[in-house]
This record gives structure tokens, sequence and C-alpha cells, in this order.
């Protein structure tokens, strides 16, 4: 790695890490407020920003050209800082090891969702803000709050640093500079957080309830303030149908969103929104079937649960409402299938995504249509769009990868032992970063009781999801690191 990259890297990381202490001020002061012990949470802090901001004064003068490589390489780093840089604070207060703070704290920003902890009611009230605070950072990208400053030190690194983090945004063409494009996207992010807050809190939440769960819709993460998760609120139909219309808005492309502010409607007339409807529906209106003829709940609770199940777990949030391992193996069917689609690309949503299944189809019948006419002349279109055949070649690449992904996963939890549900579904939901699965680690469980080795390897795998494989599988390559 030469000194240029390295220099690059340094400021970059230092900025996003001074942005994150003042980030983490805000669990502080709730502890600070509550009389909680927060002494040693706030010396690390404090120290963090200090160091920080040493190294961005000491690199002041240094002017960051961002080559891709250099991104890819400190895109790669800052997840696995975010991941020490949680886990600390989380080891202070809870006094937890390190191997299960990492867990804890990739989990959190990688918005998957997944926790060991057993007893969450029983944590300080800064942790639990903390912990869904991981969650909204790391939602949008914390990488794009990155570019938006980048973007005031040099356009062109910031660009390559955008590209790089690969969470499925795309540009669009709706701002001529990506540090505009990065604020509205945060704006709106911020605003249907405020309302959904607002809605919780005036639908009976408590408004530290509300402010962590609408971190959490809003990012499609999961992790919540009560043992039982969303189930706490399970008399409250209106509380769980909110969540739901939040869960379902967050895995829409954020453009789309954006361009309705300005009273324009096609971002949600898309190809790929319409079929994120269709599945949401047709395997809502299946789940609710299952639920009603195995559960004792009415129709309207059963269509209540049904509903937010799949909303949470297609958009890969993971909130949980009622143990849906007990609605039989129909309803274990339409869950797996949710968790295998996934939200919308540019959507804090994780999993496959819906506009890669799109193009798969669209291909599949293009090619059947070649073989029946191959003298005609045609080409590959998604919202009268072309798809170029690099396009094709990148997103067959990634239906590869992750098959492959979960195979290796499953096989791996599976041959350390645990059933093969258990192995198959952790390996869905860690690279998918749902969270919740089946069996031990279903609706009702915890990741615990997994060996520290498992965990760190699982740790690894929600990264790989989170930056959907391309940005991790580029620093196994010889020729990545030929020019460092």
């Amino acid at each position: 790695m030469d000194l240029l990259a390295l220099k690059n890297s340094i400021k970059v990381i230092a900025l996003i890490g001074m942005f994150l202490s003042v980030f983490f001020a805000l669990p502080l002061f709730v502890g600070i407020f509550l009389n909680e012990n927060t002494n040693a949470f706030m010396l690390f802090d404090l120290g963090l920003f200090v160091v920080c901001l040493m190294l961005f004064i000491a690199l002041l003068q240094h002017q960051v050209k961002m080559r891709i490589k250099d991104a890819i390489l400190t895109v790669n780093l800052i997840w696995v800082l975010l991941g020490v840089l949680g886990a600390i604070p989380l080891m202070l207060s809870t006094h937890i090891g390190f191997v299960d703070g990492f867990f804890e704290s990739v989990s959190g920003f990688t918005t998957t969702g997944a926790t060991i902890y057993g007893d969450i009611e029983d944590l300080p009230k800064h942790i639990l803000l903390l912990r869904s605070l991981m969650h909204w950072l790391g939602g949008m990208g914390i990488i794009v709050l990155g570019v938006g400053l980048l973007s005031l030190i040099n356009p062109t690194g910031s660009m390559a640093l955008f590209k790089a983090e690969s969470t499925g945004t795309k540009l669009d063409k709706m701002s001529a500079k990506i540090k505009d494009t990065a604020v509205k996207i945060w704006a709106v992010y911020l605003l249907l957080t405020v309302i959904d807050m607002l809605l919780l809190w005036v639908e009976g939440m408590s408004l530290f309830d509300a402010l962590n769960h609408a971190f959490s819709t809003m990012s499609t993460g999961g992790f919540s303030t009560k043992n039982s998760s969303m189930a706490f609120w399970k008399d409250s139909p209106l509380i769980l149908w909110t969540t739901t219309l939040f869960m379902l808005l967050a895995g829409i492309n954020f453009l789309a969103h954006i361009k309705l502010l300005r009273g324009n409607f096609s971002g949600y007339k898309t190809e790929e929104t319409k079929w994120y409807f269709i599945v949401f529906l047709l395997l809502s209106v299946g789940l609710t079937y299952a639920h009603y003829t195995q559960g004792e709940d009415g129709l309207f609770e059963s269509m209540t649960h049904a509903f937010f199940t799949i909303s949470s777990i297609l958009t890969t949030t993971g909130f949980v409402s009622v143990n849906y391992e007990l609605w039989g193996t129909v309803a274990t069917v339409l869950i797996l299938l949710a968790m295998l689609v996934g939200g919308n690309a540019g959507s804090t949503a994780g999993g496959f995504k819906v506009s890669r299944y799109v193009v798969l189809l669209k291909n599949m019948m293009f090619q059947v249509r070649r073989l029946l006419h191959p003298k005609a002349v045609t080409s590959l279109y998604v919202d009268g769009n072309r798809i170029t055949y690099d396009t094709l070649g990148v997103i067959t690449g990634f239906a590869f990868l992750f098959i492959v992904s979960n195979l290796i996963l499953t096989a791996y939890l599976y041959a350390q032992g645990y059933d093969l549900m258990t192995s198959l579904s952790a390996a869905i939901a860690m690279i998918g970063n749902i969270g919740p699965g089946f069996s031990k680690v279903g609706a009702v469980e915890n990741y615990h009781f997994f060996t520290d080795t498992e965990k760190l390897v699982m740790s690894f795998f929600m990264i790989l999801g989170r930056l959907e494989f391309y940005t991790v599988m580029m620093l196994f390559s010889r020729s990545f690191w030929r020019k460092f």
C-alpha cells in the first residue's frame, strides 16, 4: 500500500470517526440524564474524537484523490473499524467480551439485528439507544454520510467512495453533485424517522421506545428495547400496522421518496417497486391464511401479524410480533421465500434485492425468445432502459456469489453440529442482514450460544452481505494488491 493510499484512507477514517463520536454523544446524554454509569463510555468517546481530530488536522493539507482501489480498501477498513469502535462501549457498559461486542456492533451497523443479549430489558437505556443508533447510521450507509462530507474535500474522491460502498443507491442524475444527493437522502431518511417516531409515540409507546423503534424501523435493522420485540405491543394493532407501513417505505428506493417531494410519483411506478408490492401482498395473504388456519387468532389478528411478519422479513428488518414458527410448514416456506427476496435497490433493506430478480426473470424470458426466434434482433429492457451484457454479467455474478456464500456458511455451521434449519436460516439471516431465522435462531431466540469463532465467521458474512460481495471479494484478488 503506497503512502498516498494510506493518507487517503486515514483522512477518510478520521473524518468518519469524528462524526461517529458526535453521534455517540446522544446515548451518552441520555445515560447522564438517567443517572446511569457512563464514565468509561464518555472517556472512550472523547478519546475517539480527539485522536480522529488530531489525525485529520495532521492531514489537513493533504488533498484526497481517491482512486477506486483506495476507496474499496477504505470502505472495508471502515466497516471492520465500526465493528471494533461499536464493540468498545458495549464491553465497557455491559461487561461482555470483545467477540460478543464485535458481533453485536457489526450486527448493529450492518442492520442485521441479530443479538447476543438474552435479557435486553436489563440493559442500560443508553446502550439500548446506542444499539438502535448503530442501526440508523448503518442503515443508509455511514459511507453516504462521509460522501457528503468528502465532496467538500474532493469531488472525485467522494465519487469513488460512493461507488465502492455498493448499497445499490443510484445517482440517477438527480443532482449535479453527489454531495447534494447524499444530503437529500439523509434529509428524507431523517424526516421519515421523525414521522415514524411521533406516530408511535402518539399510538402508545413511550418517547424512548418510539425513538429506538423508529431508528430500527427506518434502517430496517430490528433491534428492539423489549425482550419480545414488537410482540410487546401485540395488543396494539395500530402500532403494528404503522411499523408495517414504515418498514415497507424503508424497503423502497429512497430516490423515489426524494422524487415524491417534487410531486413526481415515477419512482413508485418502476418495475422493481411494482414487483416488490406484488411479492409482499402475495406472501402476506398466503401467510394470513396459514396463520388463520393454524392459530387461534381471528382474521384481523391473523392479517395484522402476517402482514407485519412479511414486511419485517422481506425488508430484512427482523422485528417479531409473534412466534411465527408455530404457524406450520406452509408459513415456514413463505417466510423463507421472503428471506430470499429482500427489498429494493437504493433502500436500507438488505437481501438479494427485487431489482436483480426482475433482471434475471426478464433475461430468462429473453433467452427463451432468442431460442424461438434466433434471427430476431431484440434487447433486454427494464423500465425502458436497455440492460447491457456488462450489467447482466455483474448481476449473474452476484447471484452466484449469493448462492455460494449461503452454501459455504450453511455448510460451516452444519459441520459445527447445528441442525440444518438452524444452519441454513442463520446463513441467510447473516448474509441477507435479516436477523431472525428458524430453530435455534428463531423468532424468540438469540445468537449468544454460538462460539467465539462462529460469531467472528458470521460477522464476516454480515459485512460481506452488507457490502454486497464484490467490494469485499476484490480484496482476495491478487491483481487488486499488485499496484499497492
